[in-house]
């Protein structure tokens, strides 16, 4: 078969994108295909603020976190663009998953200081704590929307075709590589694909590639304006309470003025990438008005602005990334990807000029246990 490129990236969200940066880096011929318009709110990708950081309860993640930073400064620079804010992160709540991240953060050298939550009150006005409270300078957020566009110039630089709103309706594997069958009547022919398709990726590669559960459920953020917008920034912040809170500077997406995206890392709706509502639940809303006039005193209880998004988890959130034949299965997910995307971008083209760099616990092998 005489393919009409080497890579075709199916997904254009944070991982399809990075992947095609990472592969035109390399000097391979790319096409990425994505059924939406850049920069669309239909899946996981969307928005300007997401949470990087440096605090995991496990090694390895730790250990990646510092990569991942290297590689977003290195697309920065490729794009000469300012993606990241670093405000610092703060942590507090359960006291094992304290020890935890102290200890993996002292293993890997990452500054890092333990406050009381008084100390932490003083110096963060407006925000509430309790026990130990672990600020780590090396966090804040990244423009998610602003890395897509950079991830896409960077690629297209580099003689990438990135083709939006062309769904691909089927994938097949031919001899020589693999045959995508897209919604106008066209195909695409490559030596290799990285399928980064989310909450689709189930129906794309279900009949290619024994796969483990994926679980895909719709999450709930909501925006509270500060009361006082002049204010110092604060720095994200994660509280290992409940279905674990997390709250971090709204970006854009807010609307005027600045304010606070918060949301939960558990408890979604279970949804498909076709039945999502978008509807926000009141009974959810009451609770995070609740849980901000109790933490956030510093906020307007009211939300200004609230959305959903995707979530697509493996059974034990770790990331789904492997190789079969000429099929990269790329599912970085479980609501803890978005930081990593260089990273992943980076270890999907390793797969594909093969070389084997990835973390045991994300290769197929370790999921299908």
């Amino acid at each position: 078969m005489n393919a009409d490129t080497d890579l075709l990236v199916i997904g254009g969200g944070l991982m399809g994108s990075a992947t095609a940066w990472a592969a035109s880096r390399r000097g391979l011929s790319v096409t990425l295909a994505e059924q939406y318009a850049p920069g669309h709110t239909r899946g996981s990708s969307h928005g300007s603020a997401r949470i990087v950081r440096r605090t995991y309860d496990d090694p390895a993640y730790t250990r990646l976190t510092g990569r991942a930073f290297e590689l977003w400064r290195e697309l920065e620079l490729d794009a000469e663009a300012g993606l990241l804010r670093m405000l610092g992160g703060l942590d507090f709540g359960d006291r094992h998953y304290l020890d935890a991240i102290t200890a993996e953060l002292d293993g890997a050298g990452v500054a890092h200081e333990i406050l009381g939550a008084g100390e932490a009150e003083e110096r963060w006005p407006g925000l509430r704590f309790e026990g130990r409270v672990v600020h780590h300078p090396q966090a804040g957020t990244v423009d998610a929307v602003g890395a897509l566009g950079a991830f896409h110039s960077t690629a297209a630089k580099r003689g990438a075709r990135l083709l939006f709103g062309r769904p691909v309706r089927k994938l097949s594997v031919v001899p020589g590589g693999v045959l995508a069958e897209l919604a106008d009547g066209s195909t695409l022919s490559a030596s290799q694909v990285v399928v980064a398709a989310g909450a689709w990726l189930s129906g794309l590669l279900g009949t290619h590639v024994l796969l483990p559960r994926l679980t895909v459920t719709e999450q709930q953020v909501f925006h509270f304006p500060r009361l006082d917008p002049s204010a110092p920034p604060w720095p994200s912040v994660v509280h290992e309470f409940g279905n674990g809170i997390y709250h971090l500077q709204g970006g854009r997406d807010g609307g005027p003025g600045d304010d606070r995206k918060i949301g939960t890392h558990y408890g979604g709706r279970a949804t498909t990438a076709e039945r999502r509502t978008g509807v926000i639940s009141p009974a959810d809303r009451a609770a995070m008005a609740d849980y901000v006039r109790r933490w956030m005193p510093g906020c307007e209880p009211t939300p200004r602005g609230e959305a959903t998004c995707l979530y697509t988890s493996t059974p034990d959130e770790n990331f789904l990334l492997d190789r079969v034949g000429p099929v990269v299965v790329c599912s970085p997910c479980s609501g803890h990807g978005a930081k990593f995307a260089p990273l992943i971008g980076e270890l999907a083209a390793d797969l594909v000029t093969g070389a084997d760099t990835l973390p045991e616990m994300f290769k197929l092998a370790s999921h299908l246990r």
